[in-house]
C-alpha cells in the first residue's frame, strides 16, 4: 500500500456529519430488514449502525445511515414512508449528526434471574445501575424458563463497584444478579469446577452412608455445622467417617443408586461440553461416588476423599490427601493447569463454607443455593433449584441450550 493510500476499513462519521435515524415499527415477518435496506440502497447511503428487536411478534428496527448522496433527504423520507405504508408498518426518520456517543469506561454484563422477574424488581435493579453511574446500553433476554433471565450491557461504572451495589439490592428484593466484566474472556472461560454434595447432587453422600449405618441424625448434625463454617472440616470429616466403621462395602453400590442429580445438572454439563468447556468436580465426599459420577456424566476431572475398605468392610478412616476447603482451591488450580486454562477464565460452583477458597480463587465464583456466609462472600449467587441456570451467567441462551439438545435421547433429560 502506497503512502497515499488509506486502509480499506469502514468510515466512521465525524460528530458533525449529518446522519439519519430510520425507525420501523410493526408486525414482524420475513423480509422486512431486507426490504428496508433495498429501499435505502437507491439513495447510496452508508450504514453506520443497526439495531433490531422482536417482542411478542412486534418488530422495532433502527438503522443509522448517512445522508443520501443521489437525492434529497425529502425524497428518501417519502420513499421510506411509502414502502412502510405498503407493508402496514410505521416509519419514523430523525435527523441528527454523527454516530452514537462513545460508551463510558468500565463495561459489564449484568445478568438478572427471577422466578418470576417482576416489574418492581426490574425497577430496583435498573435504578441501582443508574445510581452507580452506569448506563444501560443494551438489554437482551437469555431465557424465559425455568427462570426469566435478562442480560444488561452496562457501561460507565467499574465492574467491582457495580457488583457490590447490585449484590446488596438483589438480596433485598429477592432476585439473583451476576456482574462480570465485558470482553472476549467471557466466552473463553473453558473450565467449570463444581462441588458435589448439595450442588451437583441433591444429597450429602456421607448421610446416605450413615443411613445404612443407623447414625444418620448424628452425621447430619455435624455436616450442617461444618457447612455453616462452625467446625473445622477435616476434624468433622474424621468424626463422621468414624461412625461408619464396620459397614459392609456392598453399601457403596446402594449409595450410588440413591444419589439424585440436581435438576438441570445433566443439561449444564452436556451444554458446557458441547461448547468446548472442560468440567470437573471436587468433593469433601468420597471417590467411591465421584468416580462413578465422572464416568456417568463424562466429566474431565474428579477428586474427593477415599473411604478406606479392608476385608470388605469400611474401617471408619479415609486414605490419601484430604479434600477440604484449602484442598478444593488447590485442586481448582491443578485442574486449570492440566486443562491449560488461566485461573481467571475458570468458573467454580459450590454451596458450603468449605467451597469459599475455591469460589474466591476462580474467575467467577457462583454460590448455588448456598449458606449465608457463602452467598455473602461469592462473586454471585443463584437461589433457584436449577443448576443449568449457571449457563445464563456465561451468556448462553435457552435457545442455544435447546438447539444443542436436538436429536438427544429424551431419556437423558
Amino acid at each position: 500500500m502506497s503512502a497515499s493510500q488509506t486502509p480499506d476499513v469502514p468510515a466512521v462519521p465525524a460528530a458533525d456529519v449529518p446522519t439519519l435515524l430510520v425507525k420501523i415499527f410493526g408486525k414482524d415477518r420475513p423480509g422486512i430488514t431486507a426490504g428496508l435496506f433495498d429501499t435505502l440502497a437507491a439513495f447510496s447511503v452508508d450504514v453506520v449502525d443497526i439495531e433490531q428487536v422482536v417482542s411478542r411478534g412486534r418488530l422495532v428496527l433502527c438503522a443509522l445511515v448517512t445522508e443520501p448522496t443521489v437525492a434529497t433527504q425529502g425524497e428518501l423520507r417519502a420513499t421510506v414512508h411509502s414502502w412502510a405504508d405498503s407493508l402496514k408498518l410505521q416509519a419514523e426518520i430523525i435527523s441528527g449528526t454523527g454516530d452514537n456517543r462513545p460508551r463510558g469506561e468500565g463495561r459489564s454484563h449484568v445478568t438478572v434471574l427471577g422466578h418470576p422477574l417482576t416489574a418492581e424488581q426490574t425497577a430496583a435493579i435498573t435504578a441501582r445501575i443508574a445510581g452507580s453511574g452506569g448506563n444501560i446500553d443494551r438489554i437482551f433476554r437469555l431465557a424465559k424458563y425455568p427462570v426469566t433471565a435478562v442480560e444488561f450491557a452496562v457501561s460507565g461504572c467499574a465492574t467491582e463497584a457495580l457488583r457490590t451495589a447490585l449484590a446488596t439490592e438483589a438480596h433485598t428484593i429477592g432476585v439473583d444478579v451476576a456482574v462480570v466484566s465485558a470482553g472476549l474472556h467471557r466466552r473463553a472461560q473453558r473450565l467449570v469446577v463444581m462441588d458435589v454434595d448439595s450442588t451437583l447432587i441433591q444429597d450429602e453422600v456421607i448421610e446416605l452412608f450413615a443411613a445404612h449405618a443407623g447414625c444418620e441424625e448424628q452425621v447430619a448434625a455435624v455436616t450442617a455445622a461444618a457447612m455453616r463454617g462452625e467446625l473445622d472440616f477435616e476434624q468433622s470429616l474424621h468424626a463422621r467417617v468414624a461412625l461408619l466403621e464396620g459397614l459392609d462395602a456392598s453399601v457403596v453400590d446402594k449409595v450410588r443408586s440413591e444419589v439424585r442429580l440436581t435438576p438441570g445438572a445433566r443439561t449444564l454439563i452436556r451444554t458446557l461440553k458441547r461448547l468446548g468447556y472442560q468440567v470437573g468436580v471436587v468433593s469433601g465426599g468420597f471417590t467411591q461416588v465421584t468416580d462413578d459420577l465422572k464416568e456417568r456424566l463424562g466429566l474431565d476431572f474428579a477428586q474427593a476423599n477415599t473411604l478406606e475398605i479392608v476385608d470388605g468392610k469400611l474401617t471408619g478412616r479415609v486414605t490419601g490427601e484430604i479434600v477440604d476447603r484449602a484442598g478444593k482451591a488447590r485442586l481448582l488450580r491443578r485442574f486449570a493447569a492440566e486443562a491449560g486454562v488461566p485461573l481467571a477464565q475458570t468458573v467454580a460452583i459450590g454451596d458450603g463454607a468449605n467451597d469459599l477458597d475455591m469460589l474466591n480463587a476462580a474467575g467467577l465464583g457462583v454460590a448455588f443455593n448456598a449458606k449465608p456466609v457463602v452467598r455473602e462472600a461469592a462473586h454471585t449467587a443463584v437461589n433457584v433449584p436449577f443448576l443449568d441456570t449457571v449457563l445464563y451467567l456465561l451468556g448462553i441462551t435457552r435457545e442455544e441450550v435447546e438447539a444443542a439438545d436436538v436429536g438427544e435421547d429424551p431419556r437423558e433429560h
